[in-house]
């Protein structure tokens, strides 16, 4: 059986502080990506890097940047899978009572309340915004204390202002934090993320999980919201929009590459997924770029 131990991450700022920041300038070790939560709301912006994005029932795959910041408890994994040169992944986090139950009910915070509320489903920003607030976040990690308060409180009230920003799980998320399903299901997706480039039967996937195929079928559903071939088929298109962007190969190499073995079903699958066609997505990637 599997041992159930916690996945719940504990958060400890340097003393003197109540705010985490912490910065990587280095590509990060894969054994640091895991599934986990925390009631800590967190604050990602990586300026130049690549990598999958998992948070709640969430799964994309981002290329270049990203800034998005995760709610309370929302279950999610490690971002980047590499940086650039030149790339740079800063990570604050702290607690959503940092500012007293007093001082919340001022009106002044009522639109970083919003925020707050909105990030229990998790926010990407867009460009714009991105542009103008990731350096202020990269700027955190100089000061110490009640400025780097003062610092962050700036940088919630522009996030809380911005309007080109993207919920990432609209119709919310199944998946309740409990410390033991929290391990479990970080043992699955990482038996998916080493293997879903070949064939994964239930029977594998529930031997790994220590359930009968009936009930983890049952379980796998429940806890994500997405059966299981759901899942596998997700995380073979996110890394087909991967190779779309970053290789010359052909579509019908990455189809087969990405683990599919019907290239109709695989062009179904990326539209299901993508909303367009693995064609009209490598065009448009191809034009961003030019």
């Amino acid at each position: 059986m599997i041992k159930k131990k916690p996945t719940y991450e504990k958060v400890s700022p340097e003393i003197g502080n109540s705010v985490l920041v912490k910065q990587n300038s280095k590509n990060l070790k894969p054994k640091t990506a895991f599934w986990h939560f925390h009631p800590e709301i967190e604050l990602v912006y990586v300026n130049k890097g690549k990598g999958k994005r998992h948070i709640g029932n969430h799964l994309s795959y981002f290329n270049n940047s990203q800034l998005i910041l995760i709610g309370s408890n929302l279950p999610h994994n490690g971002f980047t899978d590499r940086l650039t040169a030149r790339g740079k992944e800063t990570l604050v986090q702290f607690k959503p009572d940092l500012f007293s139950t007093t001082f919340n009910e001022l009106p002044e915070l009522m639109l970083i309340n919003g925020l707050f509320e909105r990030a229990k489903k998790g926010i990407i920003f867009k460009p714009e915004t991105k542009k103008i607030i990731g350096p202020k976040i990269e700027s955190l990690i100089e000061f110490n204390g009640l400025n780097r308060v003062l610092k962050l409180l700036e940088v919630l009230n522009d996030l809380a202002e911005a309007k080109d920003y993207v919920l990432l799980n609209v119709d919310g998320f199944a998946f309740e934090t409990e410390p033991q399903d929290s391990a479990k299901i970080d043992l699955i997706y990482k038996h998916i993320n080493t293997n879903f480039e070949r064939h994964i039967s239930l029977e594998e996937i529930a031997e790994v999980a220590s359930m009968t195929v009936p009930g983890f079928c049952r379980y796998f559903k429940k806890a994500t919201g997405k059966t299981f071939t759901q899942l596998v088929n997700e995380y073979r298109v996110v890394h087909a929009t991967k190779l779309l962007s970053e290789s010359n190969k052909s579509i019908t190499d990455i189809c087969f590459e990405c683990g599919f073995n019907n290239f109709s079903h695989f062009n179904k699958q990326f539209k299901e997924i993508t909303g367009r066609t693995a064609l009209k997505y490598r065009k448009e990637k191809r034009r961003l770029i030019q």
